[in-house]
């Protein structure tokens, strides 16, 4: 797709019920201020419970495809929003996903079979999407990128991904989305602006050169202003007692930690400030719920954060989105889910990018044909 392609695309659905495209020689220009908040279409790949489409779907867009292979996420995912993903990537044909503005994705970080691309570069080899990437799920993520040529990329990963492998996987992800002729931005939020948990993730922000050209710029949200988020704020006031810890498990954990304090080590269960934040809710949470436990006032021993807890932790409503699936599993699935309020700030800003850059190309073209805009 073109630049030209695109703006019209883009136009059109924008001024579908107001103002047809005008054609002026071969460019077709529409003669008005280009909208902030731009209709646009996104596929949901790793889709996971769908906080990518509950945050995208919010600032008017529109789910074409998901995919996601673990069948108990697919169950949440069909409760919430009346489908079910397509399974594994790896059996999922490029060709047959619909065409789409914008491609989501919360990939696993794995590490990638290569030496380094540097030395395969040096040696004349392959590298990158030709080579590195095969037998990763990256490369299936690669090749439908390769193959539907989306015009921006939205991906988020652990914030370890630039440094994981040391710093190998974070430089075949960056050299096979800039072959694929992509502009490509990346930087580490920290959720705890927006919910009551410390968790950084990378967002990586990537734009279709032929569509946006090379000076494409984008700029990661601020913090949003207000109050600080609280853990109190999320907690339910008459909690059931089976969240409670045993004693049994509350001595040992007592006693495990001491163990590695005294070897000079870091591991600690976690018992944060209800006026403050806690540590990062992880895929784990269900083994024990040591990393992040609720003080009951010394009457008893504390207890595990519930699965409401834990989706308001991560800024979901469970009142809406309602939980159909066991605590285990409901663990994992918080506990592996993007913060749908920072990808909705992230997603805002990309919108105003891409309108911002239509603008100015739109811009051009009136002015190429000798047309002012109105």
């Amino acid at each position: 797709m073109t630049q030209q392609e695109f703006i019209v695309s883009i136009l059109e659905k924008a001024y579908a019920s107001t103002q047809a495209p005008l054609f002026l020689g071969r460019a077709r220009i529409i003669e008005k201020p280009i909208p902030e908040c731009l209709p646009f279409r996104f596929i949901d790949l790793f889709a996971g419970i769908g906080g990518f489409r509950i945050a995208l779907e919010k600032l008017g867009g529109r789910c074409v495809f998901s995919s996601e292979w673990d069948k108990y996420a697919q169950k949440t995912y069909s409760a919430w929003f009346g489908e079910t993903p397509a399974g594994d990537i790896r059996k999922i044909t490029p060709t047959d996903i619909p065409d789409h503005d914008l491609l989501a994705a919360g990939f696993p970080c794995q590490p990638f079979s290569i030496a380094g691309v540097s030395k395969k570069k040096s040696l004349g080899q392959a590298h990158g999407f030709k080579c590195a990437t095969q037998g990763n799920l990256f490369f299936y993520l690669a090749k439908i990128i390769k193959i539907k040529r989306p015009p921006v990329l939205f991906l988020e990963n652990v914030k370890n991904l630039q440094s994981h492998d040391e710093g190998r996987t974070w430089a075949v992800i960056k050299d096979t989305l800039e072959q694929l002729n992509y502009k490509v931005f990346a930087k580490v939020l920290d959720a705890a602006h927006w919910v009551p948990q410390h968790r950084e993730r990378i967002y990586i922000v990537c734009f279709d050169k032929k569509v946006f050209g090379d000076q494409m710029e984008f700029r990661y949200p601020d913090p949003p202003n207000g109050v600080a988020p609280r853990l109190a704020d999320i907690l339910e006031k008459e909690p059931d007692s089976k969240y409670t810890l045993s004693q049994h498990l509350w001595t040992y954990l007592q006693e495990y930690a001491e163990r590695h304090r005294a070897k000079g080590n870091g591991f600690g269960f976690g018992i944060p400030d209800p006026e403050g934040i806690t540590r990062t809710l992880s895929a784990r949470y269900y083994k024990d719920g040591s990393e992040i436990l609720i003080s009951q006032n010394g009457h008893k021993p504390p207890r595990r954060l519930t699965p409401a807890e834990c989706a308001r932790l991560m800024g979901f409503d469970p009142e809406k989105y309602k939980i159909v699936v066991s605590d285990t599993q409901a663990y994992r699935q918080f506990g592996n889910a993007v913060v749908p309020l920072v990808v909705e700030d992230v997603a805002r800003e990309i919108l105003k990018a891409m309108s911002a850059q239509l603008a100015r190309q739109n811009d051009c073209l009136l002015k190429k044909n000798g047309t002012q805009i109105q």
